[in-house]
């Protein structure tokens, strides 16, 4: 009997990490986790004979090492020349095409795009379907024995999910950290008061390296198999074919994995999943780029240490570190002192970086950031710069404390301090830095988008008294821009013509760009559908608002003592006598009883026809919702170009899947 439920308890557990790390659908909490694995620990005490190798139990090893084993690689880990551009990425598949023509193979190659895992490159010896080894790079034919540590990864397997396994397969791929595991570890050391790690490629590398294996499994490290090394009784035509059957033996395999055609298609590719970047969840340093076909490898072969059949294509690092030269604050459209770093100018992300963000004073000292230090810079997408942290090891006792002013900086009344989020506000509801804030807010891109209004003008129209409210902009006229520096008569028309436009701006856009406290577009956009107008919403009570998705009673309450204001009913009136949408459009206005009322559908990928706001819209125009996960109550995933994980989720969880054409005939009425 006990052999039975140890049987089954490891098929579970199996199962369990399978769902886990393979399809990204954890099936059960931690506690039911941790008790099967309390159980399977407690029957192989009371009888060893039932503990094997591959067991969920054996993932911790024993005691401390006294260092790392040096091993040869079976195969040399071979390194990757990099392409940092367009030109270099082409340059590299003429060559390729024309050593593959001189080696006898007609037409263009497929290749496979992968994302280059920015973490710790790592071999995998498993012999009869047990993991033996785990050995890291190193100098690509010499590498440290890291096994016991790797065992405590529950993303590696122990076993080949395989009834014949191969007797010797090498399985090649990267550790990572999590960017939201990264996040939390660095919480918990500012929280402990120890300095925060740089990134996660240097933190798993840390980890990974640890002497105690049970440090290292305390480390959410994960794992992406990306190859094959050494392998034998089994063999395969592609790249892909080897991936395929990594991920359906139980590794997981990177689902932004792509196979395609011309190199024009895999530049798109590689913009693809710099695009994506900072959405994956693990950082990525760049995508590579493999000729598919395993015979067209072997004939390219390798120059030096890098394989002529493989490339880097480089992104611009994310992070870098910079001096930080003073602290200085913003005052923003709500009030609130918003404090923010100047550096010395450095490039992170392919952008030339001269300010970051510092959110509020207790951030700041919790970091313990002062001026005068070498901090780690991080930017992300098109996310503003953020100030991780100072690198201790660099300071010099010169560095000098960060003190919010008691003054605004901006008007001089007093500064006080909300409680509940640790920010400082200025008490006059008339400081100029507010309106300038509010001006600029308005004219922004996912506001009212008036093009040729940017941040240096709206504050100039500010200065002259030309500009004081919203309102103001739509009674400008060309001869009150003539006098401004850089204005002719055609850049002066063209701007009161783009504020002219913005009138048509959609209900929910002009709502997000009135400024209310703690509304963003998305929330703003499900008011605007809930409540159809501005006068409906300004009739409406906290509790009625609060009954909007998305909108709990702190928003309800913000939104309708922004409301309540006779000075914000006044600029709401004067906006509506200047011809602003202030209601929604009749092709916005969700039906009541739609086709897809009730239904939850999810899009991803990239659509020819729609972009992800409009696709949403129309799903939500129909009566359906509009939703970023897969669950078994998904009704439809739609697919386009680039699509990431979602899809292999929805194939898991028998979600149906439409393509561009299907989501429109969904849209149209037309699917059966």
């Amino acid at each position: 009997m006990s052999a039975k439920r140890v049987a089954e308890l490891t098929a579970q557990l199996r199962a369990w990490d399978r769902a886990y790390y393979l399809a990204d659908q954890p099936v059960v909490d931690d506690a039911t986790y941790d008790a099967a694995l309390r159980e399977l620990r407690d029957l192989e005490a009371a009888d060893p004979s039932l503990v094997r190798p591959d067991s969920p139990t054996q993932r911790i090893g024993g005691g401390v090492a006294s260092g790392f084993d040096e091993v040869r690689h079976l195969l040399p880990m071979l390194s990757l020349a990099n392409a940092r551009d367009d030109d270099e990425l082409v340059a590299w598949d003429q060559r390729l095409q024309k050593l593959l023509a001189e080696a006898g193979f007609d037409g263009e190659p497929d290749f496979v795009v992968e994302p280059k895992i920015d973490g710790l490159a790592l071999s995998l010896v498993y012999r009869d379907g047990l993991l033996e080894r785990a050995v890291t790079r190193g100098d690509g034919e010499t590498g440290e024995d890291v096994t016991a540590n790797v065992r405590t990864i529950r993303a590696v397997p122990l076993s080949i999910d395989d009834p014949a396994p191969p007797p010797l397969i090498e399985v090649r791929g990267e550790v990572y950290l999590p960017i939201e595991a990264f996040r939390r570890l660095n919480e918990e050391r500012l929280d402990q008061g120890l300095p925060v790690y740089m990134n996660p490629r240097n933190t798993a590398a840390g980890s990974l390296r640890q002497q105690d294996p049970a440090v290292t499994a305390e480390r959410p490290l994960s794992f992406w198999a990306y190859a094959l090394g050494v392998h034998e009784g089994i063999a395969f035509e592609s790249h892909h074919a080897a991936l395929r059957w990594l991920g359906e033996r139980g590794f997981p395999v990177n689902p932004r994995i792509a196979v395609m055609r011309g190199i024009e298609a895999v530049r798109e590719a590689c913009h693809a999943i710099e695009r994506d970047r900072e959405a994956l969840g693990y950082d990525i340093d760049g995508a590579v780029v493999k000729v598919d076909a395993l015979a067209q490898q072997a004939a390219l072969g390798a120059v030096g240490r890098d394989p002529r059949w493989a490339i880097a294509y480089k992104f611009a690092p994310t992070t870098r570190t910079t001096k930080l030269l003073a602290i200085e604050i913003n005052v923003g459209r709500t009030g609130a002192l918003n404090p923010f770093a100047e550096l010395e100018p450095v490039e992170v992300g392919g952008v030339v970086v001269r300010h970051a963000t510092l959110h509020n004073e207790e951030d700041i000292n919790r970091k313990d950031i002062r001026v005068g230090d070498t901090v780690i810079v991080q930017r992300a997408g098109d996310v503003i710069p953020q100030v991780i942290g100072p690198v201790l090891e660099d300071r010099t006792g010169k560095e000098r404390p960060f003190t919010m002013p008691a003054e605004c900086p901006a008007c001089g009344e007093p500064v006080v301090k909300n409680e509940e989020d640790a920010k400082h506000f200025c008490v006059n509801a008339a400081c100029p830095s507010r309106d300038v804030e509010g001006l600029r807010h308005f004219v922004s891109r996912s506001a009212m988008d008036i093009e040729g209004v940017g941040e240096k003008l709206a504050e100039r129209l500010y200065e002259l008294g030309l500009v004081r409210r919203p309102s103001d902009l739509y009674r400008l006229t060309p001869d009150d821009l003539l006098p401004l520096e850089g204005f002719q008569e055609t850049s002066a028309r063209n701007v009161v013509e783009a504020i002219r436009r913005s009138r048509e701006r959609p209900f929910g856009n002009v709502l997000f760009g009135l400024g209310i406290p703690h509304v963003g577009l998305v929330t703003a956009q499900a008011i605007a559908r809930a409540f159809g107008s501005m006068e409906a919403l300004v009739a409406a009570g906290a509790d009625e608002i609060a009954e909007v998705e998305g909108v709990g009673p702190v928003i309800a309450e913000a939104v309708a003592a922004w409301c309540a204001d006779p000075e914000r009913q006044a600029e709401i009136a004067a906006l509506r006598e200047a011809g602003v949408q202030l209601e929604l459009a009749a092709d916005e206005r969700p039906l009541e009883d739609g086709p897809l009322t009730g239904m939850a559908i999810v899009v991803t990928g990239t659509l020819e026809g729609f972009t992800r706001d409009e696709a949403k819209a129309a799903i939500e125009r129909l009566g359906g919702k509009s939703t970023d996960s897969v669950s078994k109550k998904t009704a439809y995933v739609v697919v386009g170009a680039n699509p990431g994980s979602k899809v292999q989720k929805a194939e898991q969880a028998g979600v149906p899947i439409l393509d561009e054409a299907g989501f429109r005939d969904l849209l149209e009425g037309r699917l059966a």
